[in-house]
């Protein structure tokens, strides 16, 4: 039995090892006829498409936040209405902007990011339309103010940080750069459009036109976008392994205030707070509603107002992405320092450069300013999350909170000191000093976890 079971087995191998040889063989002749036996081909990935999506929705939330600033005039030729009853407006805006933002990001792990992106995109569209009729200023207040600020405020950079936390696992400095540029990317493509249009048109048409591009975006939102990689069974750009996707989130309500209780107590959240409130009081505080004003102040047109805001824009775009670089190479607490401090320098200047025509240094003031305009997102998120972990993107959203109270305080006090002392020299003044506070501030921040409870 033995032996015969031995020559048995040989058969059987040398027929196994032949049919091998001529499998392979028939494979390569195949190959070599047909297809290459390569990888498959890489395809891009989803977590591209949802940041694509995303900064769509933000470039359009964008485009509404400088558009005060261009109705001062038309606005006070039609109803008499003076700065500081349009700037009341820009102020509830920028307050609600800053306030909903935490909520949002609650409410976005409640009942998914689709729905509130889209239904944020109706209500800014719906609060343009009736701004486009209305006679009286508390209707600016209701319809520009509440209206376009609650549902801008859904799509800030508390948005951007809970896709790049969810979507990414590398690359999240560079993405959380690109969708911190998307705002001011709505200022470079609407803003000198809307300007034009309303020197050609009057006020109301671009309005409309806004309203109707952000029901497209929203159109756009509730078909693209998906709330966690699982849903559409892939992993986070960069990650090694499957992520499922979380529970819906109870609380959406009571979860930010919780999170704020807990980082009160600690001192890293006052000492980025105080920064965000300063960063505001200088950037799209004073520059979204009073930047065209004060250069039309010193003979400039607000065409040309708009295009140098709307270059500010481009600057700031690039200045944010490569922000978001350097946040994943080093300290963002020394970033941070070096940008409120070029910004410092930039302000304090202003009241030198302004002039009736475009001049040289004031194209070195935009290139310079823009840079540092939005750079101080992606290392203040980064420190966020490294100082309270999965609560990061809350804790942001109170910060940007911060941010907007500054804007709004800015904008409104800006332009009541125009109106009291004829001139924005001293709030250019103030702004710089207060830039200077927040790089001490931001070199006092230790970027090390924290428990909040």
């Amino acid at each position: 039995m033995a032996p015969s079971t031995t020559k048995q087995t040989k058969k059987q191998t040398k027929k196994q090892s032949s049919g091998q040889t001529s499998g392979q063989a028939g494979g390569q002749s195949s190959g070599q006829t047909t297809e290459q036996p390569t990888a498959p081909a890489r395809r891009l990935h989803r977590a591209w498409v949802i940041a694509a999506v995303a900064g769509a929705a933000i470039v359009t939330a964008g485009a509404f936040t400088t558009v005060p600033g261009l109705l001062v005039t038309p606005l006070g030729e039609e109803f008499a209405w003076n700065r500081g009853q349009v700037a009341l407006a820009a102020s509830v805006n920028m307050v609600l902007f800053g306030l909903t933002a935490p909520f949002a990001a609650a409410l976005m792990d409640r009942v998914g990011v689709r729905r509130v992106v889209g239904g944020a995109l109706l209500l800014v569209s719906a609060g343009a339309v009736l701004t486009a009729f209305m006679t009286r200023p508390w209707q600016l207040v209701a319809y520009w103010g509440v209206l376009i600020g609650l549902g801008s405020g859904c799509l800030t950079m508390t948005f951007a940080a809970g896709i790049t936390a969810h979507w990414f696992d590398r690359r999240r400095g560079l993405v959380t750069g690109a969708l911190s540029s998307s705002s001011h990317l709505g200022q470079l493509l609407f803003l000198p459009l809307l300007a034009g249009a309303m020197e050609r048109h009057g006020w109301r048409p671009p309005v409309v036109t806004l309203a109707l591009v952000a029901l497209a975006v929203a159109a756009l939102a509730i078909l693209a976008l998906r709330d966690h990689p699982a849903d559409t069974g892939v992993k986070p750009y960069g990650a090694r392994e499957f992520v499922p996707a979380p529970p819906p989130s109870p609380g959406a309500a009571t979860r930010p205030p919780k999170v704020l209780a807990g980082a009160l107590r600690t001192r890293p959240f006052w000492l980025l707070a105080g920064m965000f409130v300063l960063c505001g009081a200088s950037t799209n505080g004073i520059m979204w509603s009073n930047w065209a004003p004060a250069a039309h102040d010193h003979g400039m047109r607000v065409t040309a107002a708009a295009s140098l805001l709307s270059l500010i824009g481009v600057f700031s775009a690039l200045g944010a992405l490569l922000s978001g670089w350097l946040t994943d190479r080093f300290d963002p607490r020394r970033l941070l320092t070096v940008c409120f401090a070029l910004r410092a320098l930039t302000l304090l200047a202003l009241p030198a450069l302004f002039s009736s025509a475009v001049t040289a240094p004031m194209l070195l003031f935009v290139f310079v300013y823009g840079l540092v305009d939005v750079a101080t997102v992606p290392p203040v998120i980064e420190l966020c999350r490294r100082v309270y972990g999965t609560d990061g993107p809350i804790v942001f959203g109170w910060a940007n909170a911060a941010h907007q109270l500054g804007a709004g305080a800015s904008a409104f006090l800006g332009a009541t000191a125009r109106d009291v002392l004829g001139t924005y020299d001293v709030v250019w003044a103030a702004l710089s000093a207060g830039c200077l506070v927040a790089a001490v501030l931001a070199t006092a921040v230790r970027a090390t976890l924290v428990k909040v409870e």
